[in-house]
């Protein structure tokens, strides 16, 4: 049996997964502000107190939007070999993930709303570990399709019971 040990996958994730990551926390960043924001229109007294911290929030989610999809797309890393999926991922905490295929239990794909707008899928690998599934972010969502046939065809040829 081959050694399994930490290192850093291959592949990079698709550049449009940055757009995506923008995109979400453009999103987040609006909710607070356009309540922030109407909540200051409605009550005059408090205005100045509603108004700055919707100043700040816009101000942080701005550098984030700028920042963060850059630095996660350098981060993000995934690959597969005939023992294992390797993964990378995060930006502020980052993530070294290592899935032996004999211990692989399901390999399924995740497409959200905005995934689908950017054409990208999540391809989901759980395994009998307390740690959780590995995950890979921002995959080609036809390229995720057939890795997901590809791990399920080399896993299911893996001697073991993957617990």
């Amino acid at each position: 049996m081959t050694q399994i040990e930490l290192r850093p996958p291959g592949h990079q994730v698709e550049r449009r997964a940055m757009g995506w990551w923008a995109t979400q926390a453009l999103l987040a960043m609006l909710a607070p502000i356009l309540i922030l924001g109407l909540l200051a229109l409605l009550v005059a007294p408090a205005r100045l107190w509603l108004l700055l911290p919707a100043g700040i929030i816009g101000i942080v989610g701005v550098a984030v939007i700028l920042i963060m999809p850059q630095w996660r797309y350098r981060v993000h890393r995934w690959e597969t070999t005939d023992d294992a999926v390797y993964t990378r991922s995060g930006w502020v905490m980052q993530t070294w993930r290592v899935a032996p295929l004999s211990r692989i239990q399901t390999v399924d794909t995740v497409r959200g709303p905005l995934q689908q707008a950017f054409r990208l899928s999540t391809v989901t690998v759980t395994t009998a570990s307390a740690a959780g599934p590995v995950k890979i972010d921002g995959l080609d969502h036809e390229f995720a399709r057939d890795l997901v046939e590809q791990l399920t065809k080399v896993t299911q040829a893996v001697p073991g019971d993957a617990t």
